[in-house]
């Protein structure tokens, strides 16, 4: 686990400057570092740099940038390898000199080209410089665990794992992207291939950039809608052969990712996918596999109790932390420094004081991420369910309420709030995306419109791509392409990285990933029963009666805090001049719903909704633009 970044440029960078743009990201990897530059044709300098957090192969033998024999190939790299042991033993005619992953790259990309990657099994963000055929490529892995964002300038590219090394490279302007902002306000991430700045982008997941001669080429090699297609057309044949299967990839999976130089734990909150892949940890261990939790006081929102409970069942030397209101405020501030994109998922509080409490005894730590989107477990995948058993009366109620006589009525307003979400959700390429209307008016008056760019939707319009007429599949395909990559695995990758943490997810592994389109939807989703095939893999270790309860989501008192110790700081953000100044957001439509939403709680024509929803990406924009732009006049 590290970070890197690097340039293809005919701008003369020193080696001073590439390294002030590596030392940005100290937490990524605290205990080594490298830089390069080295001429290339056509005028262009390449330069690489990575910070290295030691997991494979402590020695110096595993510096970056790392060289083939022949100095052919140059890498950075970002991840590990799971599989590279397997591949080292097919490339035994290359003289290896170290026992670590990153060599492997090198080795495979020799022997078999850039395809090379269709063979890793892992989490990477690689960037590869060919002296031969003069290509730097930059690989993002299959679901896009480990982050990517490039430059893409007149004269060249610059990437980096962080933004924030990136905006260090010399000249750059810091230009934002205003037609992401609304879109953002109301996904509270941004996705790729987009990014907060004008010419940033992220490296899609499963994607692959070849510069060449000044040229940039992007393509798919994992494709989520390209691999479902092809499983889909392949299903297992029973229950039982699905379950043994995928249980069987499960160990394997868990079993990669416990290889390690460094102390190893796993998150365990108590739910089942982190429960899970504990246990099978547990089971492959001679050891008590160290454990962590953090709980809360406040009951409804408290799950230590449940972690405890099946660490103690499975054996295991846990670890946990309660915490109050005060701990997850004190975090707030840091946001933006870790988070060096606007990010306004809430839970990336709790990410931070788990990953922070597992750092003090391990190095790397397993988690559950992807349970809930390869296998049916969100409360939203039920409602979806439900939405489109409806959508033919919906459709009716609709064309009703336009009618010429009814829409003088505005008897679509009249309707309860779920029939009116229910009677409006006409639009095909997000139908499985409803949700509240006051939200999306609010995301795209916020926003000011100052240039030629059309706003990004705040939906994706892309769900007719998948070719699925079942909802709950259509919108779990969309999740992995969007909310999976662009909110959940850049929660966990940046709060784990603030603590030089390693997070490794085994159902995110690509061989489970694959095998899971293969299995038929009614074994995920049975008869109401979400996760219902995950679930009977879990009571083979875990009794049910440890494991089934209601979801418990985690909650920041943001309405608390945005109306009480951060108001000031909202109302400064906020103010009329402060916003004229900036230019982004519609100052009297911002400043004016602000202040009504801080005095009366709602944001203005809908009496006595919270729109603390809305109010927080704001704010957490406005911190971020302060910390990284300067606010307004320095301010």
């Amino acid at each position: 686990m590290c970070g890197i970044c690097g340039y293809v440029s005919k701008k003369n960078i020193t080696l001073e400057q590439l390294k002030a743009m590596n030392d940005t990201m100290y937490h990524r990897g605290p205990d080594d570092s490298g830089e390069e530059i080295y001429e290339a044709r056509g005028a262009y300098q390449v330069g690489f740099a990575q910070r290295r957090l030691s997991i494979l192969d402590l020695s110096a033998l595993g510096h970056q940038p790392m060289h083939s024999a022949n100095k052919r190939i140059s890498v950075v790299y970002n991840g590990e390898i799971y599989n590279f042991q397997e591949l080292r033993e097919e490339l035994s005619d290359y003289p290896f000199r170290s026992n670590c992953d990153t060599e492997v790259i090198i080795a495979a990309y020799l022997k078999w080209g850039i395809s090379c990657v269709d063979r890793f099994n892992g989490m990477f963000a690689i960037a590869l410089y060919d002296r031969d055929s003069d290509e730097v490529y930059l690989v993002r892995d299959r679901i896009g665990k480990k982050p990517l964002y490039y430059l893409q300038q007149e004269d060249g590219i610059v990437f980096a794992s962080e933004l924030k090394a990136i905006m260090a490279y010399p000249g750059f302007p810091r230009e934002i992207r205003q037609e992401v902002l609304s879109r953002f306000l109301y996904q509270q991430y941004i996705n790729a291939p987009d990014s907060i700045f004008r010419d940033v982008y992220k490296v899609g997941a499963g994607a692959i950039l070849r510069f060449r001669a000044g040229e940039i080429k992007t393509w798919k090699y994992w494709d989520v809608k390209q691999i479902y297609r092809k499983q889909a057309g392949r299903p297992v044949g029973s229950y039982e052969e699905a379950r043994e299967e995928l249980k069987e990839l499960l160990k394997k999976s868990v079993v990669s990712r416990m290889i390690s130089d460094v102390p190893l734990g796993s998150f365990l909150s108590g739910g089942y996918d982190s429960s899970l892949v504990t246990a099978i940890a547990q089971e492959h261990s001679d050891t008590p596999i160290k454990t962590f939790s953090i709980g809360f006081h406040e009951e409804r929102y408290n799950e230590a109790k449940y972690a405890k409970a099946v660490a103690e069942y499975l054996g295991t030397n846990h670890t946990e932390a309660y915490i109050d209101e005060s701990d997850m405020f004190d975090l707030v501030d840091s946001i933006p420094k870790y988070y060096d994109e606007p990010f306004a998922d809430s839970s990336q509080i709790a990410t931070m004081l788990v990953s922070e409490l597992a750092k003090k005894q391990v190095t790397v730590a397993l988690s559950g991420d992807g349970g809930d989107e390869f296998f049916c477990g969100y409360n939203i995948y039920e409602n979806i369910r439900q939405a489109q058993m409806l959508d033919g009366l919906g459709a009716l109620v609709h064309g009703i309420c336009h009618l010429p006589g009814m829409r003088q009525l505005k008897a679509e307003e009249r309707l309860p709030f779920k029939v009116r979400v229910i009677a409006g959700n006409r639009e095909k390429e997000c139908q499985t995306q409803f949700g509240a209307g006051n939200y999306i008016v609010m995301a795209k008056a916020m926003v000011q419109n100052t240039r030629q760019e059309e706003p990004l939707p705040v939906h994706y319009l892309v769900e007719s791509e998948y070719g699925i007429k079942n909802w709950q599949i259509r919108r779990m395909l969309l999740d992995m392409d969007t909310y999976l990559p662009g909110d959940i695995l850049c929660k966990v990758d940046r709060a784990s990285m603030k603590y030089s943490l390693e997070a490794r997810c085994p159902i995110l592994d690509r061989d489970v990933m694959e095998f899971s389109y293969r299995i038929p939807h009614e074994y995920k989703y049975a008869k109401g029963d979400k996760k219902h095939i995950l679930k009977e893999i879990a009571y083979d270790y875990i009794p049910k009666e440890l494991l089934e309860r209601p979801k418990v989501g985690f909650g920041v008192p943001l309405d608390k805090w945005l109306r009480g110790p951060l108001k000031e700081q909202l109302l400064d953000y906020s103010s009329y001049d402060y916003l004229k100044k900036q230019g982004i957001f519609d100052a009297d439509y911002v400043s004016n719903t602000i202040q009504s939403y801080l005095k009366t709680g709602d944001g203005g024509p809908a009496t006595g909704a919270n729109y603390s929803k809305m109010a927080w990406p704001f704010f957490v924009f406005q911190q971020w633009y302060q910390f990284y732009c300067g606010g307004v006049n320095g301010q």
